[in-house]
Formats: structure tokens, sequence, C-alpha cells
């Protein structure tokens, strides 16, 4: 199965918890089950930043209470190339999807743009599939990292993406500059403020995705698609019209 295995889920050691919430999204909705989230991460190099940002922030995710998965994109084939996209790690991404609330998707830049590796997984990913979207609905949080100064171009198109997969992106994002100074010899994110703002990232998608919980199928529901399906408006469940019906005129 392509995921990664999560080494020292418990490990914090940058983490200052006298200011950290361990339950950021209390009252926000019910937190049971936890929140699932998928991270993919854009790059197959052995020491790869992005991929070590995302475990960064799936240790914070699971102390903010939720479940996450970690991607592994080295056996996934590029869009095309096998017919009706038949293979194993296409079928897993995707059921992986299907089995979220939330993603949180980590591109390197590269020529000024997110890499062929990230989009390849974006591209495997339908806006529908048997009747089912694996990401419509969705939060999702952005992130990257630059070999240089700080940019904003990866996560400006990730933004572009998730928008167009129908998710609904938090505002908050995280861009890691320079990320070859940012971890120690055993790929942990030395303390700094960009790791704080990745805490700060995933409080605020933990927050967002329990907050959207309980309406997440009436946010997706759209006019177009019953129509499209002849799935007519029922009378006896639709109750918008209690909410512009004239009101008798007060004593």
């Amino acid at each position: 199965m392509p995921l990664r295995a999560l080494a020292d889920p418990t490990d914090l050691p940058n983490l200052d918890r006298a200011y950290a919430i361990e339950r950021p999204a209390l009252g926000l909705g019910a937190g049971d089950p936890a929140p699932r989230i998928l991270l993919l991460y854009g790059s197959l190099r052995e020491r790869s930043f992005s991929r070590l940002c995302v475990e960064e922030a799936a240790r914070l995710l699971q102390f903010f209470g939720a479940e996450t998965r970690i991607f592994d994109p080295s056996t996934l084939p590029l869009p095309d190339q096998i017919a009706g996209d038949d293979h194993d790690a296409v079928h897993e991404l995707r059921e992986h999807s299907m089995w979220s609330e939330g993603h949180v998707w980590c591109s390197p830049e590269r020529h000024g743009q997110i890499t062929g590796v990230m989009k390849t997984q974006i591209d495997h990913l339908p806006l529908s599939m048997g009747g089912m979207r694996p990401t419509q609905g969705r939060t999702l949080a952005v992130m990257q990292v630059s070999a240089g100064s700080q940019s904003f171009n990866s996560v400006n198109t990730l933004r572009v993406l998730g928008r167009w997969m129908r998710m609904f992106t938090i505002p908050n994002q995280s861009s890691v500059a320079m990320a070859y100074k940012e971890f120690d010899d055993a790929g942990r994110m030395k303390p700094s403020s960009y790791y704080d703002r990745i805490v700060d990232v995933m409080e605020e998608l933990v927050r967002i995705t329990v907050l959207m919980r309980p309406h997440a199928a009436q946010l997706v529901d759209r006019y177009s698609e019953r129509k499209e399906a002849g799935v007519p408006i029922d009378p006896a469940i639709d109750h918008s019209a209690i909410a512009i019906a004239p009101q008798p005129a007060s004593a």
C-alpha cells in the first residue's frame, strides 16, 4: 500500500505546549470520529523537503486530534500512461481521497511552479468517479518549499487547483524559503517562524474541517447536478420556502 509510515509521530520538540491547544476544534462540531486528513507531497528525492514538511504537518495534525495518511507517489504512473488508469497506486490514491475529509498539499517550487510529481497526483483524482467525488467538499491546506528566497508561486497554483477540484481551501498557508537550511540531519524541522506557521496552518485546517463536517453534503449540493441526474426537490424536506414566505403583520 503506497502510504508512508510516520516516524516518531508523537515527537514534537519544537512545539511549545504552553501555547498549543490539543483540540483546537472543540465546540465547533463533532470531534468524533477524528478528522481524516490525506497528505500529498511533490518530490521523489530521498531527502525531499516537501515530504519532510508533510511529515511535520502530520505529527501536528495527530496532536490536534486528527487521523492522517501520507501518500507515497513513487509508484504512481503518469496520467493516461495506463489504459483506464487501471493501476494499483492510482486505485489506492483515489481510495485514500475518498476516505479523507481534508487534504494537505505540499509542493516544491521548480521553475517557478509546482512539480510534475505533485500535478500527477492531482491529475489522477477525478471530479467524479462512479457517482462518488474524491475531492469535492473536502477542506484543503496548501504549502510549498523553495530552494531560494520565499515565493508563493506554488501555493497560488495549488489554490487554483483546489478550487478546480471543488475543495474548500483554508485562508492560511505555508511557504518555506531555503528549505535546505530548515531541517536537521535527521530530517526534522528546526525551530523557526516557518515551523510556527505550519502549526498555524494545521490548527486552522482541523478547525475548519470540523466546522464544515455537519454541513458538507449541503455545501456541495448543486442545482445543475440535480437537474442532470433528474432528481427533483422533495417538498417534504425542503424548508427553504419558510425563510422567504411573507410574514403575517404583527398586531
